[in-house]
């Protein structure tokens, strides 16, 4: 395990609104005011054909790790968690996983491929300062990892 302490800056409340990119925005949004730093809770609405990363393909093959995803077939209410943390050139990386419902099946995973909002999207975004912590490029999975 690997930690760094950090504590609460600023609090955003965002809406995203209908067609508009989740990860897109909210990376736009960080870098215009200025947030390198942030965790954030999301709920509201997916369009059809939102992608998700629903995990890797195969467990343990050879880096880059090829990703699993899933294509939402229809509308779904969504709930997910994530942060902000800046890559080695200093651009605001969004890390989302959402939860997507629709009746009684549900699909999870990361929304890096590109989720479309479906109405409404609202995000409380809250700032995190006096951290150092990045993403750098981890060779050994092809991923950009989280370090304190």
């Amino acid at each position: 395990m690997k930690s760094s302490p950090a504590q609460p800056g600023r609090v955003f409340v965002i809406r995203l609104e209908d067609g508009e990119i989740v990860h897109e925005c909210l990376e736009r949004f960080a870098a215009e005011h200025g947030i390198a730093r942030a965790v954030l809770t999301l709920h509201g609405g997916a369009d059809a054909g939102s992608v998700l990363v629903t995990g890797p393909r195969e467990a343990r093959g050879a880096p880059p790790i090829a990703p699993q995803l899933a294509t939402l077939a229809g509308v779904h209410e969504v709930v997910g968690t994530g942060t902000i943390f800046p890559d080695e050139n200093g651009a605001p990386i969004l890390h989302v996983h959402l939860a997507c419902g629709h009746g009684d099946r549900t699909v999870t995973g990361c929304i890096r491929t590109g989720v479309k909002v479906w109405h409404v999207l609202e995000v409380v975004l809250t700032e995190l300062v006096g951290s150092t912590a990045r993403r750098r490029p981890d060779p050994a999975t092809g991923f950009e990892l989280l370090e304190p």
